[in-house]
């Protein structure tokens, strides 16, 4: 099974995916006023959740907005 999360501006949402069907999803807040740190700790707890909901490990893959800068490398 996989987790697709997307990352967004006011959410974070999650999905499991057994082949190509959809098996849960999740939507929490984006906690971007707590910062980085925050933000990387709610995208790990949301897919630690979607794996205990398949009761396996699982891939994960994470969509984000936005373009790599060049200069910085950063989005």
């Amino acid at each position: 099974m996989r987790i697709g999360i997307d990352l967004g501006g006011t959410k974070i949402e999650g999905a499991l995916l057994d082949g190509d069907v959809l098996r849960a999803r999740r939507r929490i807040s984006t906690p971007k006023a707590e910062g980085y740190r925050a933000i990387v700790e709610a995208i790990a707890g949301l897919a630690r959740g979607l794996e205990t909901e398949a009761g396996a490990r699982c891939t994960v893959g994470v969509g984000i907005p936005g373009t790599v800068s060049r200069r910085t490398g950063l989005v």
